[in-house]
């Protein structure tokens, strides 16, 4: 339970480090290449390639820590339980609209991957470059569906932490 619980609280962290490691590295040795008169053919596809994961990878994120940028003007003239319901029902969109990038996401993905398409400087399965939209998106699904079970929580009264205060607000 403590390694699913850990993974819950720390997949997305984990997976924007390593793209990043990865793509500061990347850029930081062309950059230096460039120094010395030389340079690498596939260090500004790959950083490109890990910033599309980092975006989608991202998206999940701040689901989860409740970061994105919204409107709440409405927000502000409601009532504790008027606000839950009214963010019960975007994210009830949200998630609509996540399932549908998954799918249609990963049809796209399938088909790149059926055709053997490969990127030009580093032969990357281009498949494997259009599977952050569905695994992004997927990732932003499961976020969504627990923010929807702390909703559902705290309107029923049950969403208290230790010291006593609302999960979700």
């Amino acid at each position: 339970m403590k390694v699913i619980r850990w993974l819950d609280e720390n997949i997305e962290k984990v997976i924007l480090v390593f793209f990043s490691i990865i793509m500061v590295a990347v850029i930081f040795l062309q950059v230096v290449m460039r120094q010395f008169g030389g340079s690498l053919s596939w260090s500004e596809e790959l950083a490109r390639y890990c910033f599309i994961w980092m975006i989608y990878i991202g998206i999940s994120l701040g689901v989860k820590e409740q970061k994105h940028v919204r409107i709440d003007a409405i927000l502000f003239l409601l009532k504790e339980k008027g606000k839950m319901i009214l963010l019960f029902i975007a994210n009830l969109f949200f998630m609509a609209f996540a399932i549908f990038v998954i799918i249609y996401g990963y049809e796209v993905a399938h088909q790149l991957l059926q055709f053997g398409q490969k990127s030009p400087a580093n032969q990357i399965p281009m498949g494997f470059i259009y599977m952050a939209t569905p695994v992004g998106m997927g990732l932003t699904l499961i976020r969504l569906i627990q923010n929807q079970v702390k909703l559902v929580q705290s309107f029923l009264g049950k969403g208290k932490n230790n010291n006593g205060k609302e999960i979700y607000f």
